[in-house]
């Protein structure tokens, strides 16, 4: 048992099938399964290790998740098959084969807690071994170049490290006994530190030929991502009748790798190539010395009491720790193709994305119905009514002071339906184009991302997409805010488009830099704030890119051709009676129309919040792009049926109230975030909570922005047509 290290929840083992039963209902039943999964039952003991028998477990369970046109199996040439999760996750990626004795290098991704959402740098932790200099790798390789992948922009901005080289020498199929890595001090400082780690659960993340580390037991079923920095340990677990009170604080120094490969490779000359289906991770935490590694027999284990403090002595002198490593490779049935299947037994089944699809689907069939029915029955119906007795009266809509259909609210303020809002049309135009600059970008990343241009598995690279699409949008918010604020008439264009281009991405930064700046103040040097290069790189793109652009936009929408309305605008604005309808008050309309919309996308939320906060991982993207289009429909349709219920009370002040109908769906957005916050997440202290908060509230910001503009865009396009119907003037 490795101490400090939680389990995985047990919900997900199915069921235990008797090999022996009587009940011909039972043997009806096997082989319905067996038919259906095409996969032989076996014992749901184990899900998580090595073995064959676990192996063809977790293809039983893993099936349910995969799409439906990757559950049907065809054999490649390595022996996997094409609709393994590898294929899904990694497209085109091929098996690196490794010659014995070859060197594998072992790198350090990331170091984080759920419990803080904070990464520390691992090699600026206290007592961590230094990363190897030039001669050290030359030495580890023999002089043969070792890859070394560069941040992009996006694990840049996310805080994440580069992928480093570790001074772990791994050799293929050769085991090493314990073998000393490198001896550190620890001072007071430094523990303390150390301790808070502990506390806040903080996980190492290496990994080998591009497989994440594994911290896994099979009597115990459950495999962890990442390996702890230590663990606590009370004296009286042990009955040795100390108070419970006296917590030990204990850091494992010692690691006991175990890697599994397969040897059936795909090139015949070469049979002693092998290909890696496996890294595991045993952490121990042991005092010893140089010489007592060395003299290691057996393979070390924390089935002892001699763990290695952090504290000083009782003079306050440095803690001197001794950091070591073992190696042992083991063979394995498991093929290259199926080595990622461990890692994907907490994602959600398809089926519950299906369910998320049709879900969004009714909701959005069931508003679209309401507006068909609008436009199709009652406004037809109207409309005829309308021009009838229009033309009766000789096109004078009233008769001896008595207005003509009072029932129908909506056509006695055509003359004042398109009047530009009184108070803050340069807003509002920004808020529209900004808004769809957003969608824009984000859209453009979906799309990339089915059509595998881009690969979410990669850390960061979906968010260095959503930057640079958004950089390269600037256009689409210049034209959109311009071409709006030309129909208001107003005459600030300069300060208009400036706004565009500044406002909302300045409130991004600013917010950015000031988070960035507590995290460094309260993790020193080993927290991963942003470098000030990073930063800078990020202004000028604001300033150089996009801000170009959006001037470029801006320039096209005031030389376009102005917006058409189907009626004229009156000198004098008609009077806005008070309304005994609830529904179409603000705020109560917007809080009203948000409801629908957010429901839309609850279901699939859940699993986007958990691959931003858990690391659970997000992979079937054309969901959430069918759910995405679904959203903005029913987001658009929402907005339109409130929007003619505001018209109908003779309230033609509908600009301002329908960016805000759509808008208001990023409030219950974040209502979500902060029951996400309580329920799920176990954020400790003041500075997690408030970089989570922060960067959620900045997301819904964003979120509201797009569908505000989309709420609004729907509503003027809504009056258009219903108005081109009507003859007014």
């Amino acid at each position: 048992m490795v101490a400090g290290v939680e389990s995985f929840s047990r919900s997900d083992r199915m069921p235990q099938i008797k090999k022996y039963s009587s009940s011909a209902f039972l043997l009806f039943l096997s082989l319905i399964s067996l038919s259906l999964h095409s996969l032989p039952l076996v014992s749901a003991n184990d899900h998580v290790s090595m073995t064959k028998d676990a192996a063809l477990l977790r293809k039983q369970h893993l099936n349910k998740k995969k799409p439906l046109h990757m559950r049907k199996k065809h054999p490649d040439e390595y022996g996997g098959i094409k609709g393994s999760f590898t294929s899904l996750l990694f497209p085109g990626a091929t098996p690196t084969e490794y010659d014995e004795n070859e060197l594998i290098p072992v790198f350090v991704e990331y170091v984080e807690s759920r419990k803080t959402q904070l990464p520390v740098k691992y090699f600026s932790m206290p007592g961590t071994c230094r990363a190897p200099n030039k001669a050290e790798i030359e030495n580890m390789t023999g002089g043969d170049n070792v890859k070394i992948k560069k941040k992009n922009l996006g694990q840049k901005l996310m805080g994440s490290q580069s992928t480093q080289l570790t001074s772990y020498a791994v050799h293929a199929l050769k085991d090493k006994k314990c073998t000393p890595l490198c001896q550190q001090s620890v001072n007071s400082k430094g523990i303390k530190f150390l301790k808070k780690l502990v506390d806040k659960q903080y996980r190492v993340h290496f990994s080998l030929d591009s497989l994440p580390i594994l911290v896994r037991s099979k009597t115990r079923n459950y495999a962890l991502r990442g390996f702890p920095i230590g663990f606590k340990h009370s004296p009286s677990d042990n009955n040795e009748g100390k108070s419970p009170s006296d917590v030990g604080y204990y850091i494992y120094n010692h690691l006991r790798f175990v890697i599994y490969y397969n040897d059936e490779t795909s090139v015949q000359s070469s049979p002693n190539k092998i290909q890696i289906t496996g890294f595991d991770v045993v952490p121990v935490s042991i005092k010893q010395d140089r010489q007592e590694c060395n003299s290691a027999a057996s393979t070390l284990t924390n089935k002892h009491e001699n763990f290695q403090p952090l504290k000083t002595d009782s003079a306050g002198n440095d803690v001197s720790i001794l950091y070591s490593y073992e190696v042992s490779f083991q063979k394995s049935d498991i093929t290259w193709a199926d080595r990622w299947d461990i890692y994907m037994m907490e994602t959600p089944d398809s089926e519950i994305h299906y369910f998320a699809i049709v879900n969004s689907l009714m909701i959005a069939f069931m508003l679209t119905g309401v507006v068909v029915v609008i436009m199709v029955r009652a406004l037809k119906k109207d409309i005829a009514q309308y021009n009838d007795v229009g033309v009766a009266m000789g096109g004078d809509l009233q008769s001896d002071g008595v207005t003509i259909m009072e029932e129908s609210g909506w056509k006695l303020v055509h003359g004042d339906v398109f009047r530009p809002p009184s108070r803050g049309r340069t807003l509002l135009s920004v808020s529209v184009g900004t808004g769809l600059q957003i969608g824009t970008a984000v859209f453009l990343t979906l799309v990339a991302s089915a059509l595998r241009l881009m690969n979410p598995m990669k850390k960061g690279q979906t968010l260095s997409y959503i930057i640079v699409l958004y950089i390269l949008s600037g256009s689409v918010a210049g034209f959109f805010s311009a071409k709006l604020y030309k129909f208001f008439n107003g005459k600030a264009w300069k300060r208009t488009t400036l706004m565009t281009a500044a406002a909302f991405p300045g409130a991004l930064f600013t917010l950015f830099v000031a988070l960035n700046l507590f995290l460094h103040l309260a993790l020193g040097k080993a927290s991963a704030a942003v470098s000030f290069w990073t930063i800078l790189t990020m202004f000028l793109l604001w300033v150089c890119v996009s801000a170009p652009l959006v001037f470029v936009g801006a320039f096209f929408g005031y030389k376009s051709a102005p917006i058409e309305v189907p009626t004229k605008t009156t000198q004098i604005a008609r009077f806005v009676p008070d309304s005994n309808s609830w529904f179409v008050k603000f705020p109560h309309c917007s809080l009203l129309a948000g409801i629908l919309p957010f429901a839309s996308v609850a279901i699939e939320l859940s699993f986007i919040m958990n691959a931003l906060w858990i690391n659970q991982i997000y992979y079937i993207m054309g969901f959430l792009i069918i759910v995405g289009f679904v959203f903005t429909l029913s987001c658009s349709t929402t907005s339109m049926v409130m929007c003619y219920c505001q018209l109908c009370n003779e309230d033609h002040r509908w600009w301002w109230k329908s960016f805000f109908n759509g808008a208001a769906t990023s409030f219950y957005l974040f209502v979500y975030s902060i029951w996400y916050l309580v329920t799920k997440l176990e954020l400790v202290g003041i500075l997690s909570i408030t970089v989570y908060i922060s960067y959620m509230a900045l997301i819904c910001f964003a979120f509201g922005l797009y569908c505000g503009g989309i709420g609004l865009i729907s509503s003027f396009w809504f009056c258009r047509k219903i108005y081109a119907a009507v003859k007014c003037d």
